[in-house]
């Protein structure tokens, strides 16, 4: 349970844990975003050369 004044706000600490794991989520979506692979590339045909061999 979160620990509040009387006016009702978060702590201090709260509000700093609270950027922190908001900055964090960013940074994690932003490195998601750059490693992206676009469903373009994902969906083109490739051959299946497993069976061409003859076996």
């Amino acid at each position: 349970m979160s620990s509040q004044d009387n006016t009702g706000k978060p702590s201090m600490g709260e509000q700093i844990d609270a950027a922190e794991r908001e900055a964090a989520r960013q940074r994690i979506l932003a490195q998601a975003e750059a490693e992206r692979i676009p469903v373009e590339e994902t969906t083109r045909a490739v051959p299946d050369r497993r069976w061409r061999d003859g076996r």
